[in-house]
C-alpha cells in the first residue's frame, strides 16, 4: 500500500465484533517525584516503578508490545504473551526515563503524541505540574528507536463537544502532520482524556486509523474503542495481577452478548 494513503495497513483492519479485547496499559509520565501532591492527576510513575512494573511482566512471560505489533500479532492468531503498552501526551521524560527501560526489557511501546503541541507543556492539566512536550525531533527520535508513534490528536480536547470540522483537524490533521514529521502514516489514535462516543468513533476509523485506544469504553468495542489499564506508582505485583484479572473478567462480561 502507497505511503500517502489515509487508510491503514491491512492487517490491522479488523473487524468491530465482540472479542475479548487485548491487556494494553496505560502510562503517561515517567519521571522522579516524592511527594503525591506534585502528581495531583496521578499520571507520573518514576523510572524504578516502572521498571519493577516490566520485571513483573517478564517473570510472568509476557513481553510489552505497541499495540500495532499486538494487533498484527493477533490478527496473526498468536500475541497470547503480549501486553500493549501505552505512553499518553508525549513527555520528554520518554525519551529520558521510559525509553532505556523498554530497551532493558526487550520491550517496545506506543507513544501518543500531539503535533499541535509540540516542544511546549501540558497546559491541559491545570493543577500541573508543568511537564514538557517532544519536539519534532525528540519525536523523530522515538520513532527511529523502534517505538509507536501514534495521534493524540492537535491540541489535547475533549473530541466529543467539538464541531465536525474541528474534529476532522484532530483527527485528519493531526495524522498528516505525524506523516511530515516521521515520515508514516500513524495507525493508531487515542481519545484525550478517554473521552468517546459513537460519533467519534466513527470518524476516527473514516480518518484511516487502525486502531484506537480509550480508557473504559463503555458499550462500545472493536478495534476504534480499546480499553486499556491505568497503571500507578502503587502498582505492583498483588495490585498489577488484580488488574489482570479485571480486565479478564471485563472483557469476559462484554463479550456476552445483550
Amino acid at each position: 500500500m502507497p505511503a500517502d494513503t489515509d487508510t491503514a495497513p491491512a492487517a490491522l483492519v479488523v473487524p468491530a465484533r465482540r472479542t475479548a479485547s487485548p491487556w494494553v496499559l496505560m502510562y503517561h509520565s515517567v519521571a522522579e517525584f516524592t511527594d503525591p501532591a506534585e502528581d495531583p492527576y496521578g499520571i507520573t510513575v518514576t523510572p524504578r516503578a516502572l521498571e519493577a512494573q516490566l520485571v513483573w511482566l517478564r517473570s510472568r512471560g509476557l513481553r510489552g508490545v505497541s499495540v500495532g505489533e499486538l494487533l498484527r500479532a493477533r490478527a496473526a492468531g498468536g500475541g497470547a504473551g503480549l501486553v500493549g503498552l501505552t505512553f499518553d501526551d508525549g513527555y520528554t521524560d520518554f525519551l529520558t526515563h521510559a525509553l532505556p527501560l523498554l530497551r532493558r526489557h526487550d520491550c517496545t511501546a506506543t507513544l501518543f503524541v500531539l503535533p499541535g503541541r509540540l516542544g511546549v507543556d501540558n497546559v491541559w492539566d491545570p493543577l500541573g505540574p508543568r511537564k514538557s512536550l517532544l519536539t519534532a525531533e525528540g519525536i523523530r527520535e522515538v520513532a527511529s528507536a523502534g517505538q509507536e508513534i501514534g495521534s493524540h490528536g492537535l491540541l489535547h480536547q475533549d473530541l466529543r463537544v467539538v464541531a465536525d470540522d474541528v474534529l476532522q483537524q484532530e483527527l485528519r490533521g493531526s495524522r498528516d502532520l505525524l506523516r511530515e514529521l516521521t515520515g508514516a502514516l500513524p495507525e493508531g489514535f487515542c481519545y484525550p482524556y478517554g473521552h468517546l462516543d459513537a460519533r467519534v468513533v466513527e470518524a476516527t476509523r473514516a480518518a484511516g486509523y487502525g486502531y484506537a485506544c480509550a480508557i473504559d469504553p463503555g458499550g462500545l468495542t472493536g478495534p476504534h474503542a480499546l480499553p486499556r489499564t491505568h497503571v500507578s506508582q502503587a502498582d505492583r505485583g498483588l495490585r498489577l495481577r488484580a488488574k489482570h484479572l479485571r480486565h479478564h473478567v471485563r472483557e469476559l462480561r462484554r463479550a456476552v452478548p445483550r
